[in-house]
């Protein structure tokens, strides 16, 4: 399991995440490549079938990142996110894939050091849980 790469998807609202990521690259911070960033205009525009959606076409993580709770641009987008979040990670608890797979993170358009540091800690998350099993099985069956 040494050389597994994991891939990550990343929701990233407009307005902080996906600002923060921009930041982390102007600073010339280093965060890992596998992550795939993905913008949407808020964090809770991502829905349950969304974060199911991208473990089912081969992600082995996906985290959803908003602004800061009380300083969301939609208002409450982000406490949206954060209860359909955990609800994926309960479904997904259940459902033998495992939650751990999925997280919501916070974070403002300033802080890219932060963008970079999450980027790098999901991904060495990830790699320690090992290749989504979803993955597996659609490997397996296309080889059938």
């Amino acid at each position: 399991m040494g050389d597994f790469e994991p891939v990550i998807v990343a929701f990233c609202c407009h307005y902080c995440a996906y600002t923060a990521a921009d930041m982390a690259g102007s600073m010339r911070l280093n965060y890992p490549s596998n992550v795939n960033i993905v913008r949407v205009p808020c964090s809770g525009k991502i829905d349950v079938k969304h974060i199911l959606r991208a473990l089912q076409n081969g992600a082995d993580g996906v985290y959803v990142a908003g602004c800061l709770e009380g300083d969301c641009h939609f208002k409450n987008g982000n406490v949206k996110a954060a209860r359909r979040v955990a609800y994926a990670k309960k479904l997904l608890d259940e459902i033998g894939i495992g939650g751990d797979r999925v997280e919501m993170v916070t974070m403002s358009a300033g802080m890219g050091e932060r963008f970079a540091r999450t980027a790098t800690d999901i991904t060495e998350k990830i790699r320690a849980l090992g290749p989504n099993p979803v993955k597996n099985a659609l490997a397996k069956k296309r080889q059938s």
